[in-house]
């Protein structure tokens, strides 16, 4: 029988008992989507682990704090049996044989009646995977299904594309095209207009399919609109015309990433919006080398910022003063050409000169570099430097918590 393959079968337990003997890691592991499924879980255990003991102190499990007794499994449609004793094992598998409750056994696969398949779910698709006595092997084809079905790359009917016309706003992270998220990349491969910003993972663009339409949000004809406006036009022509566009941003759309004017533009026309948040650079960049935005000891608060106009500027909406007397991380973006007068500013109000200060260029991709100076020197170093935007700047004593030996390439 241990050759004869397994029936896959989806079991509905809703409502119906379940009883789990023991209450360690493979009972942490299971539970979950024992709950998920609605079961009326009974936990026998004389201990649990702590996320275990959670569940029943949430009421999402019932926990009788005992060893296994012989009747504990009258009345169940289904066990998994995992304790660390084989002879208590044994026996609950014994009553559940006798009693016909499909059984798992986590100590030996070829005494149960049940197998666990590997599984993963994904838009209300379950993918379960069964390879025998192999549950590595299972795993690993489960992912690479689950994973085909994130990102676009394997297509299931009536999956590949919503059924509705629409924009979804997607946050494409800093840089590096595996810092998108899931849900990000899998609009992404459903688009049929795709208009992105300079700044987002541009090495997507080469995995699209043909018939996808890729506009440079740099170079839409302006005419005489606003380059935001533009923007919006176009976003609207596309979805009115029946597409599902996507908008690429990089890092956050809601970010200084104007995501919330694009929404309202649609809105105001009626156009329905998914908004996808994304990985900020503010976080992920100065991570990328080694650089946390807080630190026990160190900070214990971040502030991020916009430098896209200097400090003696109308038109900033920036305390530049306030932002002097915070002892945490400053962290600012689009802030390249006005570091300097930045840098002036926080020294004038009151932050030491002798303040640390990152300049990381395009980081997490493979042009990634790192610049470190001071407050009193970051406007020279940039200078001399001949440093770029993109770049994200770090100001801070986390700076030098750091280690910028590690390398350019991001995780």
């Amino acid at each position: 029988m241990a050759d004869t393959p397994a029936y896959p079968v989806g079991l509905r337990l809703a409502g119906r008992r379940v009883v789990v003997i023991g209450g360690g890691q493979v009972a942490q592991r299971r539970l979950p989507a024992l709950i998920a499924a609605g079961a009326d879980v009974l936990l026998v255990s004389p201990s649990a682990t702590p996320s275990v003991d959670a569940m029943a102190e949430t009421g999402e499990i019932r926990w009788e704090r005992r060893r296994y007794q012989d009747g504990d499994l009258a009345g169940a449609w289904y066990a998994l049996i995992a304790t660390q004793h084989r002879d208590v094992n044994e026996r609950a598998s014994a009553e559940a044989e006798r009693e016909r409750v499909w059984c798992v056994r986590a100590d030996d696969a070829s005494a149960a009646t049940a197998w666990t398949p590997a599984t993963g779910r994904i838009e209300g698709v379950t993918v379960a995977v069964l390879t025998g006595n192999d549950p590595r092997r299972s795993a690993a084809v489960r992912d690479a299904v689950v994973e085909g079905l994130r990102d676009g790359s394997l297509a299931a009917p009536g999956h590949r594309h919503r059924s509705t016309p629409g924009v979804a706003l997607v946050g494409g992270g800093p840089g590096d095209p595996d810092l998108i998220t899931v849900r990000g990349r899998r609009l992404l491969a459903e688009a049929d207009v795709v208009i992105a910003d300079r700044l987002g993972p541009r090495d997507l663009l080469d995995e699209l399919p043909p018939h996808v339409e890729v506009i440079d949000a740099a170079k839409i004809p302006y005419g005489r609109f606003m380059a935001q406006e533009a923007i919006n036009n176009a976003l609207i022509e596309h979805a009115k015309a029946g597409k599902a566009v996507v908008r690429l941003k990089g890092g956050d759309p809601y970010v200084f990433g104007r995501g919330m004017e694009e929404l309202q533009a649609l809105a105001e026309e009626g156009i329905p919006c998914t908004v996808v948040p994304g990985i900020s650079s503010s976080i992920s960049v100065p991570a990328a080398v080694g650089i946390p935005v807080t630190h026990r000891g160190v900070a214990h608060e971040f502030t991020v910022v916009s430098g896209h106009v200097g400090p003696d500027d109308p038109r900033s909406l920036v305390d530049w003063a306030s932002l002097a007397k915070l002892t945490g991380t400053l962290v600012v973006l689009m802030g390249v050409d006005k570091i300097g007068l930045i840098a002036e500013a926080l020294v004038r109000h009151g932050r030491s000169a002798d303040t640390p200060v990152a300049v990381v260029q395009e980081g997490t991709t493979a042009t990634q570099r790192r610049v470190d100076a001071t407050l009193a020197t970051v406007g020279e170093r940039v200078r001399a430097e001949e440093v770029r935007p993109p770049a994200v700047i770090v100001i801070g004593e986390v700076v030098r918590v750091g280690t910028p030996d590690l390398p350019t390439t991001s995780a």
